[in-house]
Parts: C-alpha cells; sequence; structure tokens
C-alpha cells in the first residue's frame, strides 16, 4: 500500500497552508482504515499494476484544459506503451474520464468532458480558489479544476478502484499538481467550525445516493465558506411527473437510488437548507453516446437500462435519467 500513503507526502503541508490544519488529526486514523488491505479483496489485483505503472517516469508535458486530460513523453517506446496499456486495463472499469496517458487513450464510460463543458461556463472562476470535489470517482473534474487555475483541488470518493485510477493518472500529470484523493466519504470529513474554507464545493452525482438528501445538502454546506459555491448536479424527474420520484425498487437498474425531485422541488430543499441565489443552469437527458460501454468498460451501461421499445423510460417504466446542475451560494 506504499503508493497510497506516499500519496499524502505532499498532502499535509497543504492542510496548514489551507486552513485545514485541524484535519491532521482527524484524517490519519480514517485513512488508514480505509486502506487497510485486508479490507478490498480487488487490492491484490490493483496493487501490481500500480506497482508497474509507477515505475515509469512522470511525463515530460501535461494538458489539463481540455477535453481529453492528456500527459505525455517524446520518447516514450512501444515496449513500454504495450506494458503500460495491459497495467492500465487491469484496472478497468474506468467509468470517468477520458484521459490520454503516453498516447494511450482511455475511452471511459462517461464523456465527463460533455458534463463539464456545460457546467464551467456558469461557474464563478476557480482560479486562486480552493475546491473540494465530493464523489470525484476517478479524478477527471479535479484536472479540469487546475487546468481552471484553482489552488487546491481535494476530491472524496470511498472507492479504491477511484484511487488507484486517480494515482495512476496524477503519476504521469505529475506529482507536483495540488490535487488529492481521500477514500472516505463526504460525512467522514472533520465538520468543525473552521472547516469552511471551501471557496467551492461540487456534488455530481451523488445526491440520489443518500438516504438523506437534506443532510447531504447540510453536510456539503458545512464545508463552504460565507459566499462559497455549491455545484449540485443530480438526477431529477420532469416537472409534470410530480414533486418527487422514490423507486420502488431500482431505478435504471441502480439499487441504490433514493430520491430524485423535480427541479422545483430541488431548488426548494437548497433555500430550505439556507443557500442563496439558488438557480438551475443546465437540464439535460442522458444520451447513450455520454454514458455508453467501451472497451475500457465493458460491463452494461446506459443503453442497457433503457426501455428498449421507449429510450425515453428506464426498464423499470420510470422517466429516463435527465440530469440537472444547480448552483447555490452560502450566505
Amino acid at each position: 500500500m506504499k503508493h497510497y500513503h506516499q500519496h499524502y507526502t505532499s498532502f499535509w503541508p497543504q492542510l496548514n497552508q489551507h486552513r485545514l490544519d485541524h484535519w491532521h488529526s482527524s484524517l490519519p486514523p480514517l485513512l488508514d482504515l480505509a486502506l487497510d488491505a485486508n479490507g478490498n479483496g480487488n487490492l491484490p489485483r490493483w496493487q501490481p499494476a500500480l506497482d508497474c505503472i509507477m515505475q515509469f517516469p512522470a511525463s515530460d508535458q501535461a494538458w489539463l484544459n481540455q477535453a481529453v486530460v492528456t500527459a505525455g513523453s517524446k520518447d516514450f517506446s512501444e515496449a513500454d506503451r504495450a506494458s503500460l496499456t495491459d497495467a492500465l486495463r487491469a484496472l478497468m472499469p474506468w467509468r470517468k474520464g477520458p484521459f490520454t496517458l503516453e498516447g494511450i487513450h482511455i475511452d471511459t464510460e462517461w464523456r465527463s468532458d460533455w458534463k463539464w463543458d456545460r457546467v464551467a461556463p456558469h461557474l464563478a472562476p476557480l482560479e486562486g480558489r480552493k475546491v473540494l470535489d465530493i464523489g470525484c470517482g476517478s479524478g477527471y473534474h479535479l484536472w479540469r479544476m487546475l487546468g481552471e487555475g484553482a489552488e487546491l483541488a481535494i476530491g472524496v470518493d470511498p472507492s479504491l478502484l477511484f484511487m488507484t485510477q486517480f494515482l495512476a493518472v496524477k503519476h504521469f500529470v505529475g506529482d507536483a499538481q495540488p490535487a488529492f484523493f481521500l477514500p472516505l466519504t463526504l460525512e467522514q470529513l472533520p465538520a468543525q467550525p473552521q472547516s469552511d474554507v471551501f471557496d467551492t464545493v461540487f456534488s455530481m452525482g451523488v445526491l440520489y445516493h443518500r438516504r438523506s438528501p437534506i443532510d447531504h445538502i447540510l453536510d456539503l454546506k458545512r464545508q463552504l465558506r460565507s459566499g462559497g459555491e455549491l455545484v449540485l448536479e443530480t438526477l431529477v424527474v420532469p416537472d409534470d411527473y410530480g414533486q418527487l420520484l422514490v423507486p420502488s425498487d431500482r431505478y435504471a437498474q441502480m439499487n441504490n437510488v433514493w430520491f430524485i425531485p423535480s427541479v422545483a422541488e430541488l431548488q426548494r430543499w437548497l433555500e430550505k437548507c439556507g443557500f442563496k441565489k439558488v438557480r438551475c443552469v443546465d437540464l439535460n437527458q442522458t444520451s447513450i453516446e455520454e454514458q455508453r460501454a467501451t472497451e475500457w468498460m465493458e460491463w452494461n451501461s446506459l443503453q442497457d437500462f433503457l426501455d428498449p421499445s421507449d429510450p425515453n423510460k428506464t426498464l423499470e417504466g420510470y422517466p429516463a435519467p435527465r440530469r440537472a446542475v444547480l448552483i447555490a451560494e452560502k450566505p
């Protein structure tokens, strides 16, 4: 687990610099527990792949402010590229991206760049900001945030596979980049009064997985400074469907979907939680071009979860996935 723990060598000094020094006492035991090698049966498969990846030198150049997050060197050999391809494929499925590392294009399940293109024009400028991304997946959006000039980008996601993928990308993009991954949940982050230091907090694709969406929104609010910006992206139902969908069992074959509100209802939730300037900046029905199976994610994807006779419905007969992006300000 040395690569996982080494990730935090440059992380701890950042805490003092960014008024997060109280995390020093709270996070180490949580990270030790999350990174316990006995807690995940897949680690014996992922660790050799990560060891192989870490043997290659960091790339000479990286491009973060573009659709495909890219890192590359001029003298990377074909033999090394073949070995790296095998190691990266051992970390499948790759869900959020896309990436190109040393000429190897990782065509992820999600075209996360499409989402970023819909969100980015509505954000307060990220230059010099401290950003927290809840449910960050493999970290694609963290790199895009740094590409926009963020001073610090911290991703939070309990998946060790996503952390492994993030570490693989960071190795080539450059360890000096101020992007870090915490294999935790939002609820585990310290919520002391002085923790409200983040300028922008993202929660994209998380809310509908929470049994208590109001508590999730309040937890997000606690991490924001006064005047900070919340970016909330989640599944919504059409206004004519009603205020709220609570699936009886599965939704689009997902068994961990609890609440899907309308946009109007979601706005009320944010306002009830004390947010101001709440507005919906994007509403988009997910297409099978944006979320699909690829050679880097060979499992079933969106097309398999829709009614084959009516793509505007899920297999269960609910409205097909549509996602709204709401932006709000903490007073």
